[in-house]
């Protein structure tokens, strides 16, 4: 039986009840004003007016009872906690300037002096909401800068070290989850913030743990491990939320309508979703350009050992890797396959999968 069962049931006798009070009277009032045969009595009045009200109760008790209750919860839900919070700080302290006012306005003429307070009330209220959710960024970038500046001391009079940047929050997309990277980077700790990782996100993942085809399974129990790590590591704050976007299925439409109204940035790896991100004024922060970025740079000129592992596509190429991944070309290094050689850069090439470097083997 559900909850909308119940209220229909519960409206429907309340109105009933409501119903024949007010046919009761309104059944004395007609008998009284014209007897006669033609007249209705009093009890069919009740009956009557009585059943009127049930149906209508019957009708219309979820839409005054139930529907703007989960309405109201939808929308409490859309909203970040960082803008519930402005808007109640907004509304007392426009209360407060109301309330200062009241008492002068009350000595009005009447009937402005019981008007003004009233709706001063509403427009102070109002207009508080309004500045402080508008503002929220930067009321609290100030604050957050505040306490980050904010250097206390300790017992022997040295200084701690400022506070880190923890009122932000950074959404998970799936892909960067099963990618497993994100572990390593939350601990260096350069993702200040709490990671946000929604429902719908989660549920995703699961589908892809639980499914049939053996490689997308082994890939979502691998992104199942990666937030069992995140969530064990004390210094790594980790939040699972049951904040969705209704009326859109697709999840990566899900992470960028979330992240607008969070105003917060997406962590991914996905192309397609940093397109789609970009394109709509999310920031995204791609955990493959932050792995191109902090990978070794050389010029030509320069020397390094390497260890040819592979041939290339060209005649008598050798294929090697450095250790942050970054692929090695080299000419004529077939002839030092499965071993360690000096080589000499000649050429970096930056393309969208990576860098890649071109060497040769140094003239002993």
């Amino acid at each position: 039986m559900s909850i909308e069962f119940v209220a229909r049931l519960i409206g429907m006798i309340v109105f009933l009840i409501i119903g024949v009070f007010w046919g009761t009277s309104l059944g004395t009032l007609a008998n009284a004003s014209r007897p006669g045969p033609g007249t209705f009595s009093v009890e069919q009045y009740a009956i009557t007016i009585g059943l009127i009200g049930a149906l209508v109760g019957l009708v219309i008790t979820p839409f005054i009872t139930i529907r703007p209750f989960r309405s109201l919860r939808t929308l409490l839900a859309r909203i970040s906690a960082q803008t519930l919070l402005a808007s109640i700080i907004g509304l007392v302290i426009g209360l407060i300037f109301a309330a200062l006012l009241a008492f002068p306005l009350s000595l009005l003429p009447s009937p402005i002096g019981r008007i003004l307070p009233f709706v001063g009330v509403l427009i102070f209220g109002y207009f508080g909401v309004a500045v402080f959710v508008m503002r929220q960024n930067d009321l609290f970038g100030m604050f957050n800068a505040i306490s980050n500046h904010a250097v206390a001391e300790n017992h022997d009079g040295t200084p701690n070290a400022p506070v880190w940047n923890e009122g932000r929050t950074i959404l998970l997309d799936t892909s960067v989850i099963i990618d497993g990277r994100i572990a390593d980077i939350a601990r260096t700790g350069f993702l200040p913030g709490t990671l946000l990782i929604p429902r719908f996100v989660l549920n995703e993942l699961q589908y892809i743990a639980d499914s049939s085809d053996g490689l997308r399974r082994q890939r979502g129990r691998r992104g199942m491990e990666v937030l069992s790590q995140l969530q064990k590591e004390p210094a790594i704050p980790v939040r699972v939320s049951d904040i969705d976007v209704e009326g859109v299925r697709e999840v990566d439409d899900k992470l960028v309508i979330l992240a607008r109204q969070l105003r917060c940035p997406i962590l991914t790896n996905d192309y397609n979703l940093n397109r789609i991100a970009e394109l709509q004024g999310v920031m995204i922060l791609n955990v493959n350009e932050l792995a191109n970025a902090v990978k070794s740079v050389l010029l030509p000129g320069e020397s390094l050992s390497i260890r040819v592992i592979q041939d290339g596509k060209e005649l008598g190429q050798g294929v090697g890797y450095m250790d942050d991944g970054t692929m090695v070309v080299i000419e004529s290094g077939r002839d030092y396959m499965n071993r360690e050689t000096m080589v000499t850069v000649t050429k970096v090439l930056q393309t969208a999968a990576g860098r890649m470097i071109f060497a040769r083997p140094e003239e002993r």
